[in-house]
């Protein structure tokens, strides 16, 4: 037990999968604000304030990317793809829109960037649809 406590070795093939549930779940949930008319005034008015270039397509870009990159990586489909489009929106979020204080106000967008790093970096794992899709195209 206490070789396994400070092995480097991973406890498990599906850590993958935990990873990939909770921040797809996560942003899923905070892409859903895109149905929310209200939401989407908030957000609008906080770019347009903010000066940033095309307030009312960049929230909804924003928030797109959100729900759809939710989906895919929650299902482990594109989940690279995804996860790049969403490193990027954390990124904005944390650095141009935030003030880059990861430790204080901006460690939920910064934290959910190093997530999705991740997971551009390690892939979607064995339980999920790009390995399921690459398994049947690699048969046929």
């Amino acid at each position: 037990m206490i070789k396994t406590l400070f092995s480097t070795h991973p406890l498990t093939d599906n850590s993958i999968l935990l990873v990939r549930v909770v921040a797809g779940g996560l942003i899923f949930v905070h892409g859903f604000g895109i149905f929310n008319a209200e939401h989407m005034k908030g957000n609008v008015a906080w770019l347009t304030d903010l000066h940033f270039p095309a307030p009312l397509f960049m929230a909804h870009l924003g928030k797109l990317a959100e729900f759809i990159g939710g989906i895919c990586i929650l299902f482990g489909l594109l989940t690279r793809v995804a996860s790049f489009a969403l490193v990027i929106n954390m990124a904005v979020i944390t650095f141009i829109l935030g003030s880059g204080k990861i430790f204080t106000e901006d460690e939920l967008p910064f934290l959910l960037m190093t997530l999705f790093a991740y997971l551009f970096l390690s892939g979607s794992g064995k339980w999920s649809l790009d390995r399921l899709l690459s398994v049947r195209k690699s048969a046929t």
